[in-house]
């Protein structure tokens, strides 16, 4: 009897501590820029920081807030394979307020 008690007790504190986190997940989220990982999908993902970020989502956040708008930063990365699908899609997904990103090459 002792011991379905206290397996019955783990399980309440398990329960409580479960709804807890569930509830802290649902409040404390940080909601991000879903175009900051596509903009890094289109890097080269080398993360070799060569251009002064840390890695290529790194760059990709600084292009998409607009603190960096020179690809060419990128030392790896091609204008065909990696800059050019970078720009279209940044034309066609702008910021919230309707303006696009400055992005150049």
């Amino acid at each position: 009897m002792e011991i379905l008690w206290a397996v019955l007790i783990l399980l309440g504190i398990g329960l409580v501590f479960g709804l807890g986190l569930a509830i802290a997940e649902k409040i404390l989220h940080v909601k991000e820029d879903e175009r900051i990982d596509e903009v890094a999908k289109r890097l080269p993902n080398y993360n070799c920081g060569s251009c002064g970020y840390a890695g290529c989502k790194g760059l990709a956040e600084a292009i998409v807030t607009g603190k960096e708008e020179n690809l060419r930063k990128c030392k790896p990365g091609k204008e065909e394979q990696n800059f050019k699908p970078i720009i279209e899609y940044l034309d066609q997904h702008p910021n919230e307020d309707g303006t696009k990103v400055k992005v150049h090459l």
